[in-house]
């Protein structure tokens, strides 16, 4: 096994801490002996209280963001620390995906969406036993970026929200940088590793290695039902004309695939099939929309294929399935100009070239037809239904729809959303691409802009026999000023009528990190509004909660979420009893993981079980 080498994204030290060289990358024993006295018992020894100070908040964020260099090849035997491992606990892996290097050797620092993917996971079997491993995804990039003989690392691919400070910056045409950072999904014998702008990466389920690129639009040979519609506003001929020249500069100079795979995707388990949507490269810079969908067999065998060409400018990044419909939440988007030349030369990330639009009141959702054009009174599927607020959908738990007693089409959609006004491309995670630091401030709005913050709303439509709406409503799921994101159900009723929504949420007892990052998991009742919340105790955060069915019931199984107990350098699995959560301790068991095997902050998960 290899030493562990942590590395942190340089960042700007509030007083009374020395400022540390911009061009080095220092190790947390390093931070230490450069700080002055007092700063080591704030942050290194003050491990479970609740102090509030600027300076230990300050570093806290910073190592959520801490590189793993180190990879667990041989799986690791976790320790558990409070209570045990229950006996119906289900056999199976829980994989956690997400970046796991910031910064390399030669004074470049990215995004953490641009870090290169990083994959745990942690093996539950039948003794009782919980074995950890992790590896990096051996992509493209990765491979050419990381030194195999020394282990250093050199970055060289811009990635679409970073500028390099070593390396070739101006004119680096090396932007597409596959992280396979995002997602991970484990379908039939095929375990992958999912990031938003390409094919997703293959890894042998039990090593973890690498397999390769896994073509999953190469399935797509299968012409299903096809639906499209030209543009609006803009001749649909004059885009193709547009469309035509820009293919050629995205694909080969910029090396974009010409279908962008999103990282999110669904599986509709009362028919047992995976379904994925693409977009077209030249989608972001146009003012019109390809959507394809793609369902899937457990053999991976392509059963259906739809495209939707809408007139819009949007940007998707998680979506929703019913019994019938494909829906899309429309991030409205635009191109800037300015943003887009600064991009091209290199100085400045090629994110730079979009900004959101919040030039209309409303959202627009599309409902469109999975199977059948009849469903909705023969609604027209190119027209969105207008949502009354302006939301930006981050991610969705879960989606339905049901016929009324009148013979009306209602969907229900749960989901996290945030304001147009405070998304912003340039600063998710609080990253300052021009200085490299990360600046928590951005992701804790000041008191009174909680609304503008992620948090969970349940979206109601209401078709009536014809296909007109007759109610779109978007209200808070939960009363209350709670920042959530990563809402999760049952995976058994996706696509179906569900009760409990899960979610990462903030019990806002840091004045300095009232929102993010989150340090609670929240267990949220739809139908009569109720929540109930368990709370990681001192300076820790919590990441994605992940539910394992074990019976019938809908809240009949675990919840797993990663704790990260950043100032003393550890992380835990935490093994919750979603019934036992607002009546006793909802800890059923936490297991340590080593510390020189401490992971950043991951993004997305998914529960394998054994069968």
């Amino acid at each position: 096994m290899q030493t562990a080498s942590y590395h942190f994204l340089p960042a700007k030290i509030p007083a009374p801490v020395t400022k540390l060289p911009a061009h080095r990358t220092p190790s947390y024993a390093k931070i230490s002996r450069a700080v002055s006295g007092t700063f080591e018992a704030q942050v290194t020894h003050v491990a479970e209280s609740d102090s509030d100070d600027s300076v230990a908040a300050y570093w806290d964020y910073q190592f959520l963001f801490v590189s793993q260099r180190s990879e667990s090849v041989e799986p690791v035997v976790l320790r558990t620390v409070e209570g045990s491992m229950p006996v119906d606990f289900p056999s199976g892996t829980y994989y956690l995906a997400g970046p796991g290097i910031f910064s390399d050797d030669h004074g470049s620092t990215v995004h953490p969406l641009d870090g290169h993917g990083y994959l745990r996971a942690f093996s539950f079997g039948d003794s009782g036993e919980v074995r950890f491993s992790a590896r990096y995804v051996a992509t493209e990039a990765q491979m050419e970026e990381r030194d195999r003989k020394t282990g250093r690392w050199r970055f060289t691919h811009r990635g679409p929200f970073s500028v390099l400070r070593g390396g070739k910056k101006v004119g680096n045409t090396k932007v597409m940088k596959n992280v396979a950072n995002t997602s991970v999904l484990r379908w039939g014998a095929h375990l992958l590793c999912l990031w938003e702008g390409g094919d997703p990466y293959e890894i042998e389920s039990g090593s973890l290695d690498t397999v390769g690129l896994f073509d999953v639009l190469g399935r797509g040979y299968f012409r299903g039902g096809r639906s499209q519609f030209s543009g609006q506003g803009l001749p649909g001929f004059g885009l193709d004309i547009v469309a035509h020249f820009l293919k050629p500069i995205l694909q080969g100079v910029f090396k974009m695939p010409p279908k962008r795979l999103l990282s999110h995707y669904k599986i509709d388990a009362s028919r047992d099939r995976l379904l994925m949507v693409s977009c077209n490269c030249e989608d972001m810079l146009l003012p019109r929309s390809n959507f394809t969908f793609y369902e899937f067999d457990s053999s991976f065998k392509l059963l259906q294929k739809k495209e939707f060409i809408i007139p819009d400018h949007l940007m998707i990044h998680d979506w929703a399935f019913t019994d019938n419909h494909y829906v899309l939440f429309g991030n409205r988007i635009k191109l800037d100009i300015p943003g887009s030349m600064l991009a091209l030369s290199g100085l400045s990330p090629m994110i730079s070239s979009l900004s959101v639009d919040p030039s209309r009141p409303t959202s627009p959702i599309y409902l469109l037809p999975r199977f059948s054009d009849d469903l909705a009174g023969k609604r027209d599927w190119r027209v969105p239904i207008e949502g009354p607020l302006q939301q930006w959908i981050v991610h969705v738990g879960n989606a339905f729809e049901q016929r009324d007693e009148t013979g009306n089409l209602v969907f229900q959609i749960y989901a996290s959303a945030c304001s147009y006004q405070w998304f912003n491309f340039h600063k998710m995670f609080g990253y300052d691409w021009q200085s490299g630091k990360l600046d928590p401030s951005f992701m804790n709005a000041r008191q009174g802009e909680h609304a503008l913050l992620p948090h969970l709303v349940k979206v109601s439509i209401n078709l009536n026999v014809n296909g007109i709406c007759e109610k779109c409503s978007i209200e808070p799921l939960i009363q209350g000023n709670r920042a959530s994101d990563f809402p999760a159900i049952n995976p058994a009723f996706s696509g179906s009528k569900n009760t409990y929504i899960y979610a990462s949420t903030t019990s806002g007892s840091r004045q300095s990190l009232p929102h993010f990052p989150f340090d609670s998991v929240s267990k949220n009742n739809a139908l009569d509004g109720s929540v109930s919340v368990w709370t990681a105790r001192g300076r820790r955060f919590i990441g994605e909660p992940i539910f394992v069915s074990k019976g019938v019931d809908e809240d009949d199984g675990y919840l797993l979420v990663v704790e990260y107990a950043v100032s003393i350098q550890r992380c835990y699995l935490v093994v919750l009893d979603p019934n036992r959560m607002g009546k006793a301790d909802p800890v059923v068991a936490k297991l340590e993981v080593p510390k020189h095997l401490n992971f950043p902050l991951g993004f997305h998960g998914f529960w394998a079980a054994e069968d």
